[in-house]
């Protein structure tokens, strides 16, 4: 039986507070999830569930991309990714009925957290134009008025194909092919808004854009830095493996502006002494301000190129390009500057210093902290910069590990989900389909909302997210997608992107990683399919639901492109749409044909565990880039200049969520309860700005552009920030980033270093609903 939803909608605005916690996971991570998963799943499912998660004839995580050992816990997972699996396997459902007593208009008043909550769609559901509900569709229907609307356009390049990391290795193979047989390159995906920066700095310097460490490298690693990441709420498995590095003796250097309680200590819950007394993490502590990281690293590496012996001149001679010139900026690097832009003492970077000289395997972790700033991509090259000088690429224990959030996203991008891709890519393409695919580039996300927003792009189609939330500049966001003659979301759950539509509107339910996937094959006959997904760490492995499906009007992710394929393209299509619908395996032949590093795909994957993708600097120390080699590179050193009376803010995920997905209105290790509108300032900074902790602000961005964006009624914490900066938690916040302030090269959102003024508003001031406070009033 369906478990009910909650029933109102609760305020976020009226938040607990209490101090912050200085240790990640142990028992109440226990009891959490187990509370979280019974409330969705009930005891037996969340049992037959919760094991199956992440082994190796299970189903892959949901949430992050972090990899697994070969040797598996019983319980491989971590609290956040029980809430994932929690959500999708829950037995709350989104029915037809649903759609009859809620309005568009009435679930536009809803928060994303009583959205989520509502359960599983279970049917095809279509707003027609000028509609105000969501009515019940045939899938024929469906994928007729997809056509319908994509044969109007102009042009294919009026038609926008989003992805998100969710997405199936061979779910993602298809849909790019479809996208480009249609005649588009328009394959904007989350990447674009999260670690598109990181490809950018590692394509151009060591050739290939993803890390080059594997989890067994972090095992041998003398030295980790971890900067600009929160693993105890983002990737709470990596933990495990830094305590594991820290038994065999590694040090580790955490560089963010906020406290992290995971980085402080990590409770094990699957150990006895991990629960009981846990392992402390960090040896070293670098509060930086926000955007100081590229300062950091450039004097770090000047104070390497003047110690005796420290740079790796063999390496530096036979495998690196460029170091003159990146050597006479390096030594140019002033302490004075420094210091001012990342706030930190002369004894901390000199302590820095003193365990980067005394590692010879050095790994460094980032994730947004490092990629979401206009200077984004100059501050990982530094990096890079950095391990090239003492020889750290290519050396077991060392390497460039960017930390990928979603579950394959970084498999999504493998598989040419890219709107820039290779010629390479495309010219396999071209041989393996007979058909010629474009060549010119597409838009990613900030180019795709500017032409929706302009009239240049008329059809919306989403494989998954939310985009709508997860996207900057909420305000222009949600008018662009409102311009659209059709949007169409292929979704488990209800969002808030359902419910800012395109003049017409599609939800085409789909099934999730948890539940089976039967195609009936050639002989009539049912066959179970899989899926497979690539790791943070470039290990390709197979996923294998095992629940019934949420509802029989569920399709696979494969098989609604392959029938959306095959209406809207036709007989002359030279793509196998049907033979690919029934069997997956004809998808990773047609795969390990076309990208490099996927031969024998189908064998290789049926190992218990899958396989590794090659990776030629780690592999070999061989660089393909257009010098052949590792490039340094030489960057003016750029930081954010913070005007009198403003903070820096940085946007930030609270510990009851993923992503843009809200499991709960709780943020544990920071001391927040119930409630989510909260600005975590100094308390230094609170006095000069004249705000009280527990006053209610609202946010205001500050930009070039002179436009006022405004994020109203968040009440005052005072948190151990660094001083200057300011942190809130998305998507609530996403309304104060420009569209157009974005990373150089990389064109990601500037979401963490966004400037903003605190204006006064009424105490208790609501800051969702009005009517939620009286709701939440009359029942206390």
């Amino acid at each position: 039986m369906a478990t009910k939803p909650p029933k109102g909608d609760p305020v976020q605005d009226a938040p607990q507070v209490a101090e912050p916690k200085h240790a990640a996971a142990g028992l109440p991570a226990i009891g959490h999830t187990l509370r979280i998963a019974q409330q969705q799943m009930g005891v037996k499912r969340t049992a037959l569930t919760l094991l199956r998660v992440n082994q190796k004839d299970g189903f892959d995580c949901p949430g992050c991309a972090w990899p697994e050992p070969d040797h598996r816990h019983k319980a491989e997972f971590c609290e956040n990714g029980a809430k994932a699996v929690a959500e999708e396997a829950t037995l709350r459902r989104v029915t037809p009925e649903f759609f009859a007593a809620h309005s568009v208009a009435d679930l536009a008043t809803r928060s994303g957290y009583w959205l989520g909550q509502q359960g599983r769609l279970t049917h095809p559901m279509h707003l027609p134009e000028g509609g105000d509900h969501y009515e019940p569709v045939s899938w024929e229907r469906a994928f007729d008025i997809i056509a319908e609307e994509i044969s109007a356009l102009g042009s294919p390049d009026e038609s926008v194909f989003y992805t998100s990391g969710r997405t199936s290795n061979e779910a993602a193979f298809l849909y790019q092919l479809f996208a480009r047989e249609l005649g588009t390159n328009n394959l904007p995906d989350c990447s674009n808004m999260c670690h598109e920066s990181s490809g950018s700095a590692l394509s151009e310097t060591i050739g290939i854009g993803k890390g080059s460490v594997l989890l067994e490298d972090l095992y041998k690693a003398d030295l980790i830095v971890v900067a600009g990441q929160n693993p105890g709420t983002n990737h709470p498995r990596m933990l495990s493996a830094l305590e594991k590095a820290k038994a065999n003796g590694a040090r580790i250097i955490s560089i963010n502006p906020l406290p992290e309680a995971g980085l402080e200590r990590f409770k094990n819950p699957q150990t006895p002494q991990g629960m009981l007394k846990g392992a402390a993490l960090t040896d070293l502590f670098l509060q930086i301000r926000i955007g100081g990281d590229q300062a950091l690293f450039r004097l770090l590496n000047k104070l390497i190129l003047e110690s005796e012996g420290a740079v790796d001149e063999e390496f530096v001679r036979e495998y690196t390009h460029g170091y003159e010139e990146f050597a006479a900026a390096a030594r140019a690097a002033d302490w004075d500057e420094t210091l001012r832009a990342t706030g930190l003492s002369r004894t901390e970077i000199e302590q820095a210093l003193g365990m980067v000289l005394a590692s010879e395997r050095t790994i460094v972790c980032w994730a947004m902290g490092l990629t979401q700033h206009k200077h984004a991509v100059p501050t990982i090259r530094e990096v890079v910069n950095f391990l090239l000088l003492r020889g750290n690429i290519g050396r077991p224990g060392a390497g460039v590990c960017p930390v990928r959030g979603h579950s394959n996203v970084q498999g999504d991008r493998t598989m040419g989900i890219f709107e820039r891709p290779a010629p390479a890519f495309l010219d396999a393409l071209e041989k393996e389909f007979g058909f010629a695919p474009p060549r010119e580039h597409g838009f990613d996300v900030v180019r795709a909302i500017r032409a929706l927003r302009d009239g240049e792009a008329k059809v919306f189609f989403a494989m998954g997210g939310n985009f709508v939330s997860a996207s900057p500049d909420t305000d222009v966001t949600e008018a662009a997608m409102r311009r659209a003659r059709l949007t169409v979301h292929v979704s488990t759950k209800l969002n808030r992107s359902h419910v800012v539509t395109g003049a017409r509107a599609l939800i085409l339910p789909t099934l999730g990683r948890t539940e089976r996937d039967l195609q009936v094959g050639p002989n009539g006959k049912s066959t179970e399919q899989f899926v497979t997904v690539e790791d943070s760490m470039g290990m390709v492995h197979a996923s294998r639901g095992r629940l019934a499906p949420a509802s029989p009007q569920l399709l696979s992710e494969p098989a609604i492109v392959c029938r959306l394929a095959r209406r809207v393209l036709g007989a002359d299509s030279k793509v196998p749409w049907e033979e690919f619908e029934k069997d997956y395996a004809t998808i990773r032949d047609r795969i390990a044909r076309v990208i490099p590093g996927f031969e024998d795909f189908n064998v290789r994957v049926a190992r218990p565990g899958g396989f590794t993708l090659p990776h030629a600097p780690r592999d070999e120390r061989r660089f393909p880039t257009a010098t052949g080699k590792a490039n340094f590179t030489a960057a003016p050193v750029e930081y954010p200049e913070l005007p009198e009376g403003r903070l820096l803010l940085q946007t930030l995920r609270s510990h009851d969520q993923y992503n843009t997905t809200i499991y709960g209105l709780d943020d544990r290790y920071r001391g927040i309860t119930n409630g989510r509108r909260v600005v975590l300032v100094n308390p230094e900074d609170a006095r000069a700005l004249g705000v009280t902790d527990g006053s209610y602000v609202d946010l205001v961005s500050e930009w070039k552009d002179g436009v006022e964006r405004r994020a109203p009624g968040f009440r005052v914490v005072q948190y151990p920030t660094t001083r200057g900066c300011a942190a809130a938690y998305y998507p609530e916040t996403n309304v104060l980033v420009p569209l157009d302030a974005t990373a150089d090269t990389s064109n990601t959102p500037a979401s963490k270093s966004v400037v903003v003024r605190l204006e006064s508003a009424l105490e208790g001031r609501p800051a969702t609903r009005p009517e939620a406070r009286l709701e939440q009033s009359a029942t206390d």
